[in-house]
């Protein structure tokens, strides 16, 4: 048996595929579509903004793009939709919008069709803002198989302002996100993104985050900067705020000092554990060349860190620079275990209504373990199987189970696991 099981890991270390590589885009649009008596058409029109986000999003190619600062009207985050599929690929789709807070403003989610699949949203925590979820998957080349990557993207805004009042509402935000995560499925790949507004690592926001007593739940800084961020210019290359050194009535002035804008990763992101791993030395804010500290992107001297309409497009869309980071992905997010597994075949015939059949050539006598999930990781149904040599006929009762897409995991005698799609009419 231990020289079989040798057999089957050389054989995994050969089938597995190449990587895909999802490039993730997170950025404070300042007041997309929310005209105010300071953020007006002179100083901050759609019109104009649209064709800077277009350059920028033609050069970065993100096949996740996350926003923050977006008017919380459906029309205008579907009018955006429209804007960067005028870019590098017409396959941008987005989430319905779902809100529980009424703040003039909200977080939202583009996202790469032909690599991604959107799965559901929630709102984690409603304090302020809305914080949102998105779940998606990964289009597979395996996925006939039901064999697939999860990424939850986590889109925060938290209260703005210097002060231990706002400091505090910030500490509550991040609490409430943190016991989400720890009661919604904590071991999987989560990405926790937005405008923190964070003045440094000394806020109990961060230590939620990055230091919280449950271990499994903690984000990890992906170029493990911690500190005090704010005004300092050992931090120089991570300050996202602002963009301007002089104010044009709706971009906040100063130059950049403030590291604002986060990518955080969870430890199965950054340890790879579950199909999605960070690239290293990926992670920058884009535009950020080191050199600006309090200065405008557009001072002395030139900023050579991305090309001149780049850089221009930067500077006249927000007073944000967006952040950014890769994802390796396997590409078949899992291997072809049929020829190494104790199964000779497994047929499942979709869609099914409310019984499974399953027909089973297994190769030795013994047993198999039969597991139905949802797309969110839920197990739903479990039950164990004894099985001859040659042909079985497995049933599995999923009367009362909603209409969609599901994901039916076999085990055999060896621990190898084969999972399958499902659809349920």
């Amino acid at each position: 048996m231990k020289k079989g099981l040798t057999v089957v890991f050389l054989l995994v270390s050969f089938l597995i595929k190449a990587q895909d590589t999802l490039v993730v885009l997170q950025y404070n649009l300042l007041n997309y579509g929310n005209y105010t008596n300071y953020c007006n058409t002179n100083n901050n029109n759609v019109s104009e903004k649209d064709g800077f986000i277009k350059t920028i999003i033609n050069y970065m190619k993100p096949d996740i793009f996350s926003v923050n600062e977006m008017v919380a009207h459906e029309a205008m985050m579907e009018h955006l939709r429209g804007v960067i599929n005028e870019t590098w690929t017409n396959n941008y789709k987005r989430p319905p919008f779902i809100h529980q807070n009424s703040d003039y403003l909200a977080n939202t989610i583009y996202y790469n069709s032909e690599k991604l699949t959107f799965v559901s949203q929630a709102i984690a925590q409603n304090y302020i803002r809305d914080v949102n979820v998105y779940k998606f998957y990964y289009n597979s080349p395996d996925l006939e198989n039901g064999d697939t990557a999860f990424v939850i993207c986590i889109t925060a805004h938290l209260k703005a302002g210097y002060g231990t009042d706002n400091e505090n509402k910030r500490t509550t935000m991040a609490k409430n996100i943190m016991n989400y995560i720890a009661n919604h499925n904590p071991k999987d790949n989560y990405l926790l993104m937005g405008d923190f507004n964070l003045y440094s690592d000394s806020e109990p926001a961060w230590h939620f985050f990055t230091m919280n007593d449950n271990e499994e739940i903690r984000f990890n800084d992906p170029v493990n900067k911690s500190g005090d961020w704010h005004n300092n210019s050992s931090y120089k290359y991570y300050h996202t705020q602002s963009t301007h050194s002089n104010s044009n009535g709706c971009a906040a002035s100063g130059g950049l000092d403030d590291r604002f804008d986060f990518i955080l990763i969870s430890n199965y992101i950054k340890e790879g554990t579950k199909k999605v791993k960070y690239v290293n030395g990926s992670y920058h804010a884009v535009g950020q060349d080191g050199k600006h500290f309090n200065k405008g992107l557009l001072d002395s001297p030139t900023n050579t860190s991305v090309p001149s309409n780049v850089l221009s497009a930067l500077y006249r869309n927000s007073d944000h620079l967006p952040v950014t980071l890769k994802l390796a992905v396997n590409e078949t997010a899992g291997i072809n275990e049929k020829p190494v597994s104790g199964f000779s075949s497994i047929k499942l015939i979709n869609p099914v209504k409310d019984k499974i059949k399953v027909e089973v050539y297994s190769k030795f006598n013994g047993t198999t373990g039969v597991t139905l999930f949802d797309l969110t990781g839920k197990k739903l149904v479990e039950k164990r199987f004894d099985l001859q040599k040659g042909y079985n006929s497995l049933k599995l009762d999923i009367y009362g189970l909603k209409k969609g897409f599901y994901l039916l995991r076999f085990e055999d005698n060896n621990g190898l696991v084969l999972t399958k799609k499902l659809i349920k009419n």
